[in-house]
């Protein structure tokens, strides 16, 4: 065949390189793909400041960080992380112009999902769509012969879609009843392990449910019958759990071919933490719309995702969101044992945790742990495990000697944990039933027990668990002082070797590359993931102290509050360096359950010669047993910003009347109107609290002696300027914004916006007195006052 030869390059046009598979790259073409074809792309933006999101994430998952655990919505991600909307709208508009159709818009601009013919596509892109035999699998792919180009400066990050030369597969082996063990023990048929099975060897004894919250799964083009998934709950006795699914690419919803995973996957996550509030299936084609969706959505706070398949370079973005927002994603490890080579993706990911398999044994039905192995059955098929050969080991699987496992100590090394991923019994096609093994199985149970550990963590008042990784590998290096025996089933016996790799691995004490660092104990571990360190302090954003030039400051003394979250006695001490507060004492000891040990800060003699300023000093504490430092601020405010209130930022309507009066005397702030309008009121320095403030629309109004006002209290929560008041009238043509500053003993009033000269009235009564001239005209914006204690009212008006 032959093919059209290639234009050259425009001088302008950006390439995006690794996107032509090593098969297509080395291989010839059977034919090129029609060019009626129709297919499925994501467009995926680079995201702003990834070097700031990749610090972020690591104060984030520090528990020693005053940003430990304080994740941000999507909304925040967008703003802070996400490509800009002038960006976004330019690739939209990059797709339309090539006859390309958008076919959904996402809210955090990371991603565009777009559909055209493979004849645009290739036109757009500047490829040749080609297909391939596949040399693994048989089947044909289709793939571009170059990588692709596109005519726009705006940057762009991947395009997924342009090759099928990875297909999504689910992890989840059948296995014929008369193979299963006859020393099984479960609750299902032939013994193998269902329903409640899992709790009572994984949860024993742990009342949590995973109630209020939700687990996402991940299961591309196969959807569920829900009489298999009431006829489960019915069979063991369990709750029966909303499942939804949200449907996208166009994908109708359907039980197609991975039809037995999803089931699985449901009900295994259902067993695990029964009274979850809903399973959320999310079902397509794509890669990215499927994760995108999962983290704009950030309804599933635990994700399983029990397949493996192709991902980007936005792929791994989406992941990183998904940390930033506390989500924690699970994917199976893989089923062909250790890995001799490349490892199949997504599972050398280091945003994401990856669930090795063992094989459980329980002391009967329901009934307790007794022992786990490696699994592996001998035939290839067993956990995968093993060492990327793409990505750098991340900072939290540093410090681990890798001498007896194998492991690497430059690479990303797989998996992270483990839970039984053999024989168990799943209930499937609309009334069918099985045997099944595979990593596919652990990964929904990780999920749901995740559900429980976030349950117990928001019941607490504490912040989910995110991305478990950092917590688990702390815990595995000795950061816990229940130590890591208390909280893993260390598995120690078995190997993933197979044929293809007949040396490694082998299980090793702690970590290896066959189970990571195991599988979980019950509610000992699910107490030292929702709290990670066992010494809490509280609050956990620090104090904060304020008030005018020379004092004094307010309050007059704060505190902290520390307890202890693991067992036994623990030892404190802190270190504070700052000789502008007094802090007492400096070390004690709390025992579990027992009283929480208290520590006073109240500011020193010394802050009143600071000038104005913000001080913000670093107060340390040490937990003596794991040598754990967390931080936390104090903050002395010296006469902070000055005292101000804001004007509507929009104009009244039409002749309409509008003034804008603040009354510190009686600590009220009235607006007065001629008609409805949009206005906002912000809060000012520390010691000025407004309420309501933010942007107010179509506000109701109340009648007060014959006028319309809306109320919003005003407090100065030092009582120095209760007298304090300022009022403003605002033309439709020329708003004037007002503040008064304190200055000395006197307050300065200045004001921005109208036209001179100004008009500058006084009353002590904006209703019932009449505005007096305290100097007139005013060609400055600025006039001194002389506080008057029983309050008043400062108007400017303009031309």
């Amino acid at each position: 065949m032959i093919l059209p030869a290639r234009p050259a390059l425009a001088a302008d046009r950006q390439i995006l390189h690794n996107h032509v598979p090593a098969a297509a790259a080395t291989a010839a073409p059977i034919r090129q793909l029609s060019r009626q074809t129709n297919l499925n792309l994501t467009i995926g933006l680079p995201l702003r400041d990834r070097e700031g999101l990749t610090n972020l994430l690591q104060q984030i998952y520090d528990p020693a960080s005053a940003n430990f655990r304080h994740y941000l919505t999507p909304e925040q991600f967008t703003q802070k992380f996400g490509p800009t909307d002038a960006d976004y709208q330019a690739v939209v508009a990059f797709a339309q112009t090539h006859s390309l159709v958008v076919t959904a818009r996402h809210s955090n601009r990371m991603v565009v999902s777009a559909r055209g013919t493979a004849a645009d596509i290739e036109q757009a892109f500047h490829v040749t769509l080609n297909e391939y035999r596949h040399p693994t699998e048989a089947r044909t792919f289709y793939a571009p012969d170059a990588d692709p180009s596109l005519d726009l400066t705006t940057p762009v990050l991947s395009i997924n879609g342009l090759d099928n030369y990875v297909v999504p597969h689910p992890l989840l082996h059948p296995m014929a009843l008369e193979q299963a063990n006859p020393q099984l023990t479960g609750s299902g048929p032939a013994g193998l392990y269902a329903g409640k099975d899992f709790r009572a060897a994984y949860a024993p004894g742990v009342a949590l449910t995973g109630a209020g919250q939700i687990v996402g799964l991940l299961e591309f083009d196969a959807g569920y019958y829900q009489n298999d998934i009431t006829g489960y709950e019915s069979q063991y006795g369990l709750p029966n759990v909303p499942v939804s699914a949200v449907l996208l690419d166009g994908y109708g919803g359907g039980a197609g071919q991975g039809n037995t995973e999803v089931s699985a996957d449901i009900e295994l996550a259902i067993s695990m933490a029964p009274g979850l509030s809903g399973v959320l299936v999310y079902e397509g084609s794509s890669t990215d719309d499927i994760l995108n969706q999962m983290a704009i959505d950030n309804l599933a706070k635990q994700i399983g995702a029990s397949w493996t398949y192709g991902i980007d370079a936005t792929s791994d973005q989406i992941f990183m969101q998904m940390a930033a927002q506390g989500q924690s994603f699970f994917n199976a490890a893989g089923d062909d044992d250790a890995y001799s080579g490349a490892v199949t993706t997504p599972a050398d990911d280091p945003n994401i945790t990856i669930v090795g398999g063992t094989s459980l044994r329980t002391s009967g039905a329901a009934g307790s742990w007794v022992s786990e192995t490696v699994w592996n059955n001998g035939a290839g098929l067993g956990t995968g495990g093993g060492i990327s050969m793409v990505n750098p080991i991340p900072v939290w699987q540093q410090g681990i000697s890798m001498a007896a496992n194998q492991g690497s100590t430059a690479f990303r090394n797989l998996p992270d944990v483990a839970m039984d991923a053999n024989d168990v019994y799943v209930l499937y096609g609309n009334g069918t039933s099985g045997a099944f093994v595979g990593t596919s199985c652990s990964t929904p149970l990780w999920a749901g027990f995740t559900a429980l550990v976030n349950q117990f963590a928001v019941s607490n008042g504490a912040p989910m668990a995110g991305f478990i990784n950092p917590m688990v590998y702390a815990i595995g290096k000795g950061s816990n002082s229940l130590g890591y025996s208390n909280l893993f089933h260390d598995i120690t016996v078995g190997n993933n070797e197979s044929a293809a790799s007949p040396t490694r691995f082998t299980a090793a004490t702690g970590y290896d590359l066959c189970t990571g660092w195991g599988a979980p104990i019950g509610s000992n571990l699910i107490t030292a993931i929702a709290f990670p360190e066992a010494l809490r302090i509280t609050p956990v954003t620090g104090l904060v102290f304020s008030g005018p030039l020379g004092g004094p400051f307010i309050p007059a003394s704060q505190t902290f509050l520390l307890t202890n979250e693991a067992g036994g006695s623990l030892n404190w001490s802190l270190v504070n360096t700052s000789p502008l507060f007094d802090v007492t004492p400096g070390a004690g000891t709390v025992a579990q359950g027992g009283a929480a040990g208290v520590v006073t800060v109240s500011v020193t003699p010394a802050a009143a010669g600071m000038p104005a300023g913000v001080y913000s000093v670093p107060l340390q504490f040490t937990d003596l047993a794991d040598s754990v430092v967390q931080t936390r601020e104090l903050t002395l405010a010296v006469a902070t910003p000055p005292m101000f209130l804001t004007n509507p930022f929009v104009e009244p309507m039409a002749g309409a009347g509008f003034s804008y009066a603040a009354n510190m005397a009686t600590n009220a702030t009235d607006l007065n109107f001629g008609a409805v309008m949009t206005f906002s009121i912000f809060n000012g320095p520390p010691w000025l609290s407004v309420t309501p403030n933010g942007i107010l629309s179509g506000v109701p109004l109340s009648t007060n002696v014959g006028n319309n006002w809306f109320a919003v209290k005003v407090t100065d929560t030092t009582g120095l300027y209760s007298f304090a008041a300022m009022s403003v009238n605002v033309r439709p043509v020329a708003p004037i914004e007002l503040q008064i500053t304190p200055e000395g003993t006197n307050l300065l009033l200045t004001w921005t916006g109208g036209i001179p000269p100004y008009q500058v009235t006084m009353t002590t009564n904006l209703i019932a007195s009449p505005w007096q001239s305290i100097g007139n005209p005013v060609t400055t914006n600025r006039m001194a006052l002389v506080p008057n204690s029983s309050g008043a009212y400062y108007q400017v008006r303009g031309q």
